[in-house]
C-alpha cells in the first residue's frame, strides 16, 4: 500500500527509482538528485506489506523490533519536465519484487509519467583511475537510438538483478518505456560507493532533462575515495610509491588481497545480504541451488564469511543421504 501525504500537479513527470546496490550507485545517484532539486516527500511506501522482521533487536538488554526500511516517494519540478524519484531504503525478498513493482508503476502511472529511469552498477576490470563509461538498456529500440548521442555503451546482453531490473521490466509490460543506466565500477571495489559512476550518469541524466547539476561535491568525494584506496593499493604493495613509469598493473593476488581489506571496511548491501540467506534456505530444500549460491558469495566476494554455513549444505545433504 502506498500511503499519499500530499496530491501535487505533476506536468508529464518522469519517474525514477533506486534501492541500494553494488558500489552503491542506484541509490546514490538518485539521492544525490533528489538533494541538489530540493525534491519534496509527497507520498511513502507500507513497508509491512513487503518486509518481516528476520530478527529483534537488543539495546543495552532491551529487546526491541526494528524498523522496517522506507520506501519513500518525492517529487520535483523543472521547466520541461518534472521528476517523480523513489528511494528504497532496502529490496524485499525476491518472492514480493514482482508484486511491488507493479504496485509501484501502478502508483506513477496515475500521475500520467511519461518515462521511467532505473541505475544500476556494471563491474568490470578496469582500474579505480580509469573514467567509467556508461551503459544504457532500454524498453524498446527507439529509446537506444534517441540516447545515441550521448555515446553511451549499449548492454547487448546480461541481466540486472533485483528491483533496479525488474521495475523496469513491469513497467514495459504496463506500456511505459523507460531504461537503465549502468555505471562501470572496478569489480574490486563492489562493496563501497563509487561517485565516479554516479557523476557520468548524472551527466547523461542532467542533459536529458535540460538541467544543470552542480556535482562539485560527488567530484570532491570521488577524489577522496581514489586516494584511499591508493594508500591501501601502496600499503599492500609494500609501503612505498615507485615511480609512475615503473608502476604495474595489479597482479590477481594484489586484487584478491585488496578486494578482502576492502571488505573490512565496507558494508555488504542489505538487499545483497538478504538475497544470500534466501539462496541458503532454498540449497537447503534444493541443492542444486548451492552453484547459484556460490556465484553469489563470490560476487560479493564475501565466500569466506559464509564458507562454514555453505559447507554444512553439502554435510546435511550427506547425513541425511546416510539416514535413509
Amino acid at each position: 500500500m502506498i500511503k499519499e501525504i500530499l496530491s501535487p500537479k505533476l506536468k508529464n513527470p518522469i519517474f525514477i527509482a533506486a534501492w541500494p546496490g553494488m558500489g552503491e550507485v542506484a541509490y546514490r545517484t538518485a539521492l544525490f538528485l533528489k538533494e541538489v532539486m530540493e525534491c519534496k516527500m509527497f507520498a511513502k511506501l507500507e513497508a509491512s506489506n513487503f518486509f518481516k522482521p528476520s530478527g529483534i533487536l537488543v539495546n543495552k538488554g532491551i529487546i526491541e523490533l526494528p524498523n522496517l526500511p522506507a520506501g519513500i516517494f518525492y517529487y520535483g519540478k523543472t521547466k520541461n519536465n518534472d521528476i517523480i524519484i523513489f528511494l528504497g531504503e532496502a529490496q524485499p525478498q525476491l518472492e514480493y519484487t514482482e508484486e511491488l513493482s507493479n504496485l509501484i508503476i501502478k502508483f506513477v502511472k496515475k500521475y500520467k509519467t511519461k518515462f521511467v529511469f532505473t541505475f544500476a552498477a556494471k563491474p568490470e576490470p578496469i582500474d579505480h583511475k580509469t573514467e567509467p563509461n556508461v551503459y544504457i538498456t532500454a524498453t524498446d529500440k527507439d529509446i537506444l537510438a534517441e540516447f545515441k548521442k550521448y555515446n553511451l555503451k549499449i548492454l547487448n546482453e546480461g541481466q540486472i538483478t533485483g528491483l533496479n531490473g525488474i521495475l523496469l521490466g513491469v513497467a514495459k509490460n504496463k506500456k511505459l518505456k523507460g531504461a537503465c543506466l549502468l555505471g562501470e565500477i572496478p569489480f574490486y571495489t563492489i562493496q563501497i560507493e563509487n561517485p565516479k559512476a554516479s557523476i557520468n550518469i548524472l551527466k547523461v541524466l542532467g542533459d536529458y532533462l535540460k538541467i544543470n547539476l552542480n556535482l562539485s561535491p560527488l567530484i570532491e568525494r570521488a577524489k577522496f575515495i581514489d586516494s584511499e584506496i591508493d594508500k591501501l593499493i601502496d600499503y599492500i604493495k609494500g609501503g612505498f610509491e615507485a615511480p609512475k613509469e615503473m608502476q604495474l598493473p595489479l597482479s590477481d593476488e594484489d586484487i584478491e588481497k585488496l578486494k578482502k581489506d576492502l571488505t573490512k571496511f565496507t558494508k555488504l548491501p542489505d538487499s545483497a545480504r538478504q538475497k544470500i540467506e534466501e539462496l541458503f534456505k532454498e540449497a537447503e530444500k534444493n541443492i542444486t541451488i548451492a552453484s547459484e549460491l556460490k556465484r553469489e558469495l563470490d560476487h560479493w566476494n564475501v565466500y569466506k564469511e559464509y564458507e562454514d554455513k555453505f559447507l554444512d549444505l553439502f554435510k546435511k545433504k550427506e547425513d541425511k543421504g546416510k539416514s535413509q
